[in-house]
């Protein structure tokens, strides 16, 4: 299974490579209000679903473009043809393909690949994680104020930003400082090689951090929700760390994201 998400992962990237700064125009087309979609990401999902077809028939998928598929299987493939769109389609270079498994529904094996650097990082349960073919771990930093942070912006939920900015004023305060990298496969990735020490974001949807959840657990991290509930594929709120400094994240966020919140629905707006 893990080689042939490796092949479908790297088919996906050479589609993604051969388009990167060529776009034509009208190639790029709005989804909603600050999200985008291109005729790559298309063809990268297409790629990555027929090959996986192609030794697992009868599996179930989950991607970003195309949805759910209509069987139903233990197994489920959850799909990003490309994180980070936005940055790719203008120029940026800070995107990948992400691909996750789950068996019923518990993480088999990610895949988070950068084509243009051509770092494939890779998960299986149990088996630890890596970059390429070396092993990657977690940083050891325990203190929040030695710490590298990641956030998202909330660009589907701008009703969260007020909340938001307070807490990335504390979180900014208090560590050594945040970044924005604009593809939360890659800060994800990033934290389980030990790049960032953690990672913040509201309104995720479960194919962006499948294969990123799986990375950082089997790298020696911690990822949950704001509240320090496990069961975050779903629930919108996403927080990530070495595990030494998640407890100290996740106080600084219940600061200004109460319980009650929950329960979310991204509105897009």
């Amino acid at each position: 299974m893990i080689e042939t998400a490796k092949k479908a992962a790297l088919a996906a990237g050479q589609i993604v490579m051969e388009h990167f700064r060529k776009l034509p125009p009208g190639a790029i087309r709005s989804k909603q209000k600050n999200d985008f979609l291109s005729f790559v990401d298309e063809q990268s999902e297409q790629t990555i679903i027929t090959i996986i077809k192609e030794s697992f028939p009868k599996h179930a998928f989950l991607a970003e473009e195309s949805g759910a598929s209509r069987n139903e299987n233990d197994y489920l493939w959850i799909i990003d043809p490309l994180d980070g769109t936005t940055n790719y389609i203008t120029g940026l270079p800070i995107f990948a393909i992400s691909i996750a498994l789950l068996y019923r529904g518990a993480p088999l094996l990610g895949i988070v690949y950068d084509p243009l650097h051509k770092d494939l990082f890779w998960a299986k349960k149990g088996k630890g994680a890596f970059l390429n073919e070396q092993p990657i771990h977690v940083s050891n930093k325990n203190r929040l104020e030695e710490s590298l942070i990641a956030t998202g912006f909330p660009f589907k939920a701008k009703h969260f930003l007020k909340p938001y900015l307070q807490a990335f004023e504390d979180i900014f305060l208090s560590s050594v400082g945040m970044r924005r990298m604009g593809a939360a496969a890659i800060d994800l990735a990033y934290v389980a090689a030990g790049r960032f020490e953690g990672f913040w974001e509201i309104g995720l949807s479960p194919w962006d951090i499948a294969a990123g959840g799986l990375l950082i657990s089997e790298a020696g991290g911690r990822i949950s929700d704001f509240w320090d509930d496990d069961s975050f594929l779903y629930k919108n709120y996403t927080v990530a760390s070495n595990g030494h400094i998640h407890k100290a994240l996740i106080e600084k966020l219940k600061r200004y994201f109460p319980h009650y919140q929950r329960v979310y629905q991204a509105k897009g707006d």
